[in-house]
């Protein structure tokens, strides 16, 4: 038995999709699917259970017992929730009792950190443990920063010996795009963006750049395609002798300009594209560049190679967007 919080999310149920086609037994999904369409994110699955997250730490004293692995992937994900209250419990305090409970039963343990942790990438982006890489990193918004804090605490309890999990992964995300987001709204990649817009007006609109140093749409991402995350995952959960933190992206920085270069190419599109005033609010707080640094993945073995941008948008335009189901 295999469980994965925020399974029916957008990283979340591409992974259980992954691990259903493979033949993984006895799948369980803990989420909270509403009253919208995400439940159709499962609904090509088999699965064991869906419990709802109020009723996690109890299944898992009662059911538990059976996991050969927790991935938990289940957060506030937003970059711009303010309830900080709402993201610390959510993010930091229940990730530590999953931690601790992985340790107790003696469980394999992965969760889901975030590229957010390291702001406006001032002080880089390598995936160090070391105490005084960690508190250097300064996020832009209390999500990234419920990342880090987890990340810190997960370190340092690793550095004091304290009983652990007998496999242990933080995966830091960076921009994942793929199918099964469309739940998100405005949260979701830029790419389903701007295929609807495309779709509606010929045309597309990126954010303009007050930073000198970047023309407009010059903004870069290190954008991943969601398989390329399901393998990394994959991969780990069958490699127990794996632990630590690790970045998973692409490995290259590639412009917004890029990517919607990409999108009209994969539509047999002309690009036009309009570039509009960023929201005040986000000025001071906007990263211009990502890029993951993937030594220490290579380091651990891990085999999957980044799938290019413009054959991941094609992949997620043409096999999802422009089909008449678009879910994974």
């Amino acid at each position: 038995m295999l469980m994965v919080t925020g399974g029916a999310g957008f990283i979340g149920s591409c992974l259980v999709a992954a691990l259903d086609e493979r033949g993984e037994p006895d799948l369980v999904v803990c989420d909270r699917l509403g009253s919208g369409e995400k439940w159709r994110n499962l609904a090509k699955r088999r699965l064991a259970d869906v419990v709802p997250p109020g009723e996690l730490e109890r299944w898992l004293e009662g059911s538990g017992r059976r996991l050969r692995a927790l991935v938990h992937l289940g957060a506030v994900s937003s970059t711009v929730e303010t309830d900080a209250d709402l993201i610390v419990e959510s993010n930091v305090r229940l990730t530590l009792r999953l931690w601790d409970w992985c340790a107790r039963r003696r469980v394999p343990f992965l969760y889901a950190s975030s590229a957010a942790v390291y702001g406006d990438g001032a002080a880089g982006f390598e995936d160090s443990t070391a105490p005084s890489d960690l508190a250097a990193l300064r996020p832009l918004n209390p999500y990234g920063w419920s990342k880090l804090l987890t990340d810190r605490r997960i370190a340092d309890l690793v550095a004091r010996g304290v009983p652990r999990p007998p496999q242990w992964v933080g995966l830091r995300f960076f921009n994942v795009y793929g199918p099964n987001e469309y739940h998100k709204g405005g949260q979701q990649s830029l790419v389903p963006q701007l295929y609807r817009q495309v779709e509606a007006t010929g045309r597309a609109a990126l954010f303009r750049s007050y930073r000198a140093d970047y023309v407009d749409g010059g903004q870069e991402r290190d954008f991943v395609w969601v398989d390329d995350v399901v393998g990394v995952m994959t991969w780990l959960l069958d490699r127990p002798d794996v632990s630590g933190l690790f970045n998973v992206g692409s490995g290259r920085a590639r412009s917004f300009a890029d990517l919607a270069h990409a999108v009209f190419s994969a539509m047999g599109r002309a690009p036009a594209i309009d570039f509009v005033d960023m929201p005040e609010a986000l000025r001071d707080r906007y990263q211009y560049h990502t890029c993951a640094r993937l030594e220490r993945l290579r380091a651990a073995g891990c085999p999957i190679q980044p799938t290019p941008l413009e054959d991941g948008v094609r992949r997620y335009i043409e096999g999802y967007l422009g089909a008449a189901d678009p879910y994974r």
